[in-house]
């Protein structure tokens, strides 16, 4: 079976997943989990207990060691088979701390895609970053410094919701967008986190219960 680059559904299958960092220490063990396309599923857990390294798999930084160990399919196909570029480009990350480049607003959410600036600028207001492209007196052209330090946490967040939007990926995952921001900003944040999972598969990793009350599967590790 072809993987279609074009476009995913986004269905995810955890089947009988074990993993570990080194040979006598496994994280997960028999981690077998459904993630049908377009729903929502919460990781939570304490500090340990594998929440980031389910991520690390379906993102393939690290592939699971051997047969035995289970395996992840994404539609059907097992992502062990395919380019990890072409994988990966179907995938939008959002951190808890966002990732911004030198350059302006503008580059920063475009991020490499052939778009319009008026594209970049109904995709900030989509998500209620208006205020962003009227703070500035260069709007989207506002030059961001090296890891956008002239940028407040909530602008930054946005910044980079917006690139997953114009990205537009069939599967989402969330380091808890909203654990680092006031809480006037994380109304913001979250109103934009809605747009932006709109028919999209989400797994957000949970820290704070209020963001995950609407998640389809909420997965607690222990």
């Amino acid at each position: 079976q072809e993987f279609d680059a074009e476009k995913i559904k986004g269905d995810i299958d955890f089947k009988h997943v074990a993993f570990g960092y080194y040979p006598d220490k496994p994280v997960l063990e028999d981690f077998h989990v459904d993630v049908y396309s377009g729903h929502k599923i919460a990781l939570v857990g304490a500090t340990g207990s594998g929440k980031t390294t389910i991520v690390n798999l379906l993102l393939r930084f690290y592939d699971i060691n051997n047969e035995l160990s289970g395996s992840i399919y994404v539609d059907d196909m097992d992502i062990s088979s395919i380019e990890k570029r072409t994988y990966r480009e179907h995938i939008g990350i959002v951190l808890q701390e966002p990732v911004l480049f030198k350059g302006t607003i503008a580059s920063n959410i475009k991020f490499g895609k052939d778009v319009t600036d008026e594209e970049v600028e109904k995709v900030l207001t989509m998500i209620g970053g208006k205020k962003i492209i009227d703070k500035f007196p260069q709007g989207i052209h506002q030059r961001i410094t090296r890891s956008g330090l002239n940028m407040s946490a909530g602008e930054k967040q946005l910044i980079s919701l917006a690139r997953v939007l114009i990205h537009d990926p069939s599967i989402l995952i969330m380091d808890e967008a909203t654990s680092h921001i006031d809480l006037e900003t994380e109304e913001m944040v979250k109103n934009a986190l809605k747009v932006v999972s709109k028919n999209r598969t989400v797994i957000v990793i949970a820290h704070r219960l209020s963001t995950i009350f609407d998640a389809d599967k909420i997965i607690v590790l222990d």
